[in-house]
């Protein structure tokens, strides 16, 4: 925001009926409370809508006003002011022309700010005025940390001579804070905290380095041709997380907790011994972030509704099911978040405890000690729970034991890797499940996946190719005759990808009295006829292209959920 005169402001507002006199004062107000610019104020109480407010101080300024959103971004153009200063004097260079260079400011005003930005370009320039959001956000994304990582790594390089530094010794100690393997795992982590990634992969290869960062479910990576500092790397990752540097021949699992940008992150660390060294795969869990509530993690309503009302029961068997990476962890936090109350006991057996849950009872399985599934679950049984959440069920046993629970009178919900609700009850069956237990226990079964959200800042329509159309025509999405389908073109919010955020898609099956019968019946030909036909049965396909429809995805990420289903 700016700092134009009070009074001319309100006199601006007021004569174009922007608004009241009894809104200006309500803004003065507050401002003598907190020396808030009155714009910002203004925005804040809902009184103005930023834009309008932002084209008035252009016009009154005689600049003009660009929306970073939808302005054509030469990342090569911005880096002409170096980022401290962009960041600093809150400016961003937008056009490189002949004479002048244009340059956007959130506050125009400041004279010292741009008598600093022409001492650094040594050139005139011209202004322009920009959101501060918008601007914050666009040098978060080009400004990312490849340069620094690649600086780093060659540093490291070149302080890893080869009689510093063993490929064969296990005493090696990497835990100087000033050592630059710490300077380059910073910046990794700044960067993949900068694009809200979710798992950081360090990979060896034949001379190279690869650092492959997963942004909604899809790797972009980097190629460090650094190959020496692979070791290091690995071993100050293994330090931390508690592993035996020793061992390479073995694949290890641990963790660590690492504060990023005043977030704190629970690090899951897994290695594994590959062609050229140890491969290394960090999930990054944000323990700042407050958990989504279930009613938050895109639900359409009548499943919302539902399957609401199936976690009031106080015993059975929920099923979320789908693959690895599909959002059932997610799924299964929420609804104990709905079923956190003190008046009811919560015990969990996961593999691994992602998050802390107050009141909840996590145990963690640890097969080295025949902390298993099973073992746990016939403890758990004698603790006295209300709920019980599995995190998958692995075998016969756990499986038998889950069921004999949820017939007892507890509720249990659990995960099952499978690709929609109907395969689901029938793997319960072929693990040596009887049709009548499954049938009096099981309330629902939900299946899911994620698919990537269009961006909304560079939302375009999308001209299909000839093989989508058939493809939806082969599907008999008879409503697509006419639907004018939506993709991103790419920008810098999205980093030039199209896609930003994920949104799921949900598959639920209630198991009805008919479709219980055909289970107590063993009769699964039946079961499958049926089940299509429940009312709020709907199949991830149909879901996916219902999203498609409403341009929230493109009808391409349709087709690669549908490769897997």
């Amino acid at each position: 925001m700016l700092r134009p005169k009070k009074s001319l402001i309100a006199e601006m507002l007021l004569a174009q009926h922007l608004v009241t006199q009894e809104q200006l004062n309500a803004a003065f107000e507050v401002q003598r409370k907190t020396d808030k610019r009155i714009g910002q104020i203004l925005v804040d109480l809902g009184f103005i809508e930023e834009d309008k407010l932002l084209h008035l101080l252009a016009e009154q300024l005689h600049i003009p006003y660009i929306d970073l959103r939808n302005y054509p971004i030469n990342e090569e153009t911005v880096k002409l002011l170096p980022e401290f200063y962009s960041r600093h004097l809150r400016a961003i260079v937008l056009k490189d022309n002949a004479t002048s260079i244009l340059v956007g400011m959130v506050d125009p005003n400041d004279l010292l700010g741009q008598e600093e930005i022409e001492r650094i370009l040594k050139r005139k320039i011209d202004l322009a005025l920009i959101r501060e959001d918008d601007l914050l956000y666009v040098l978060d994304s080009i400004y990312r940390r490849a340069d620094e990582i690649s600086h780093f790594a060659e540093t490291l390089s070149a302080e890893l001579k080869p009689n510093t530094l063993n490929l064969f010794s296990d005493t090696q100690d990497f835990s100087t804070e000033d050592m630059p393997v710490v300077n380059l795992l910073r910046s990794i982590f700044e960067d993949a905290v900068q694009i809200n990634a979710s798992d950081i992969h360090i990979e060896p290869g034949l001379n190279v380095l690869r650092i492959r960062l997963r942004v909604d479910g899809v790797l972009q990576e980097q190629i460090i041709p650094e190959k020496a500092i692979t070791q290091a790397l690995v071993q100050r990752i293994k330090l931390v997380s508690g592993l035996n540097i020793a061992e390479k021949r073995l694949p290890q699992d641990g963790r660590f907790t690492i504060a990023v940008k005043n977030k704190n992150f629970d690090v899951r660390v897994s290695t594994i011994p590959v062609q050229f060294g140890e491969s290394l795969v960090m999930r990054l869990l944000n323990q700042t972030d407050i958990l989504l509530q279930l009613d938050q993690i895109g639900m359409p309503d009548e499943i919302y509704q539902y399957y609401s009302q199936v976690l009031t029961a106080s015993y059975g068997l929920i099923l979320i099911v789908g693959p690895t990476g599909s959002g059932k962890t997610t799924t299964l936090y929420a609804s104990l978040n709905t079923l956190n109350k003190p008046e009811d006991k919560i015990i969990t057996v996961e593999d691994p405890v992602e998050y802390r849950l107050p009141r909840v009872n996590q145990v963690q399985v640890n097969p080295k000690i025949d902390l298993t599934f099973a073992s746990i679950l016939r403890a758990i049984l004698r603790q006295d729970p209300d709920i019980i959440m599995i995190g998958e069920l692995r075998d016969q046993e756990t499986m038998e034991i889950s069921l004999r629970a949820a017939m007892t009178g507890h509720l249990v919900l659990a995960t099952l890797h499978t690709n929609d609700t109907l395969s689901s009850v029938t793997r319960l069956i072929d693990m040596g499940a009887e049709g009548y237990l499954v049938a009096s226990v099981l309330r629902a079964v939900m299946s899911q996946r994620l698919v990537r959200r269009i961006c909304h800042e560079c939302i375009t329509t999308d001209p299909l190719t000839v093989s989508e159309k058939t493809w939806l025509k082969s599907v008999e999405h008879v409503n697509t005759i006419e639907t004018v389908f939506k993709h991103g073109a790419g920008c810098s919010y999205c980093h030039h990808t199209g896609y930003r955020g994920r949104i799921g898609i949900f598959e639920l099956l209630p198991i009805t009295a008919e479709l219980a019968d055909a289970l107590r019946k063993n009769d699964t030909s039946l079961f499958y006829k049926l089940a299509p036909k429940q009312p709020l049965y709907r199949s991830l396909l149909q879901s996916g292209l219902a999203l498609a429809d409403r341009g929230i995805t493109t009808v391409q990420e349709i087709i690669r959920m549908s490769g897997e289903i």
